[in-house]
């Protein structure tokens, strides 16, 4: 990975890290999210992308009234709703930066973690790719918590991806690496076997995880296991069909 220091991407315009926070019917969490991701990276060369997936409440508007205070600030907005994975596509595809860092927009990752996901990231040799969080302590309910359990062990076993915890939102990842993946819908669940598909190195790192604050979950446990089967066999039939070329030269 191209390593380029702050003073120079600073003179190019282009930001080292691009934090990417997707967004839906978020209006009571998203001023006290970005404020908080401002203060993690005060002093770091960033850029902060909110995407908006059409939420229907003041998320937008809320989030547009802070531009002001957080000049590293961009809004997107979709039109319609496509999902948590497509929006931080559309913020990766709208990303400067080399490096690229979601969370999870609801204010349950906590944004302090995140420069020592980004610098783990940056500090690793070459291969490595995705520098992911595995949440302790998990400030959900029991039945979320066991579903989640029994998901990821399931998950593991199959994919083989040596994640405990995919579904924490909070990654630090490059930019170039995501763009060679194959896209699909909840894709963010997948990103270490995926990433693992073309030949990266995938790291992780224990972050905390916290009570929400405002607003309401938007996936049922049930909802979330038929979408993860389903998922999943699409992802151990994507692993199925790669090829790995070895090193590949110009000649």
């Amino acid at each position: 990975m191209a390593r380029q220091s702050a003073s120079a991407s600073s003179q190019s315009g282009t930001p080292d890290i691009s934090i990417v926070v997707p967004v839906f019917n978020e209006e009571g969490a998203v001023r006290a999210l970005a404020l908080e991701i401002a203060a993690a990276f005060k002093g770091r060369d960033y850029e902060l992308i909110f995407v908006d997936d059409a939420s229907r409440d003041g998320t937008r508007a809320a989030l547009k009234a802070l531009s002001a205070e957080i000049p590293q600030l961009l809004v997107l907005g979709h039109s319609k709703t496509a999902g948590q994975s497509r929006a931080i596509r559309s913020g990766i595809l709208r990303a400067r930066g080399s490096t690229i860092m979601t969370l999870d927009g609801d204010g349950q990752n906590d944004p302090a973690d995140g420069p020592a996901l980004v610098d783990a990231l940056v500090a690793g040799p070459p291969e490595l790719a995705l520098v992911g969080g595995e949440r302790v302590e998990r400030q959900d309910r029991l039945a979320k918590k066991v579903a989640s359990q029994i998901a990821n062990s399931v998950r593991k076993r199959l994919l083989n991806d040596s994640a405990n915890d995919t579904g924490c939102g909070l990654k630090a990842f490059r930019r170039d690496a995501f763009l060679r993946l194959p896209y699909f819908d909840h894709i963010h669940r997948y990103l270490p076997a995926m990433m693992m598909r073309e030949g990266f190195q995938v790291a992780f790192r224990p972050v905390n995880h916290r009570h929400r604050q405002t607003g309401i979950s938007k996936y049922t446990n049930l909802g979330r296991l038929w979408a993860s089967l389903s998922d999943l066999f699409g992802v151990v039939w994507l692993q199925s069909r790669a090829r790995n070329p070895g090193v590949v030269d110009e000649i």
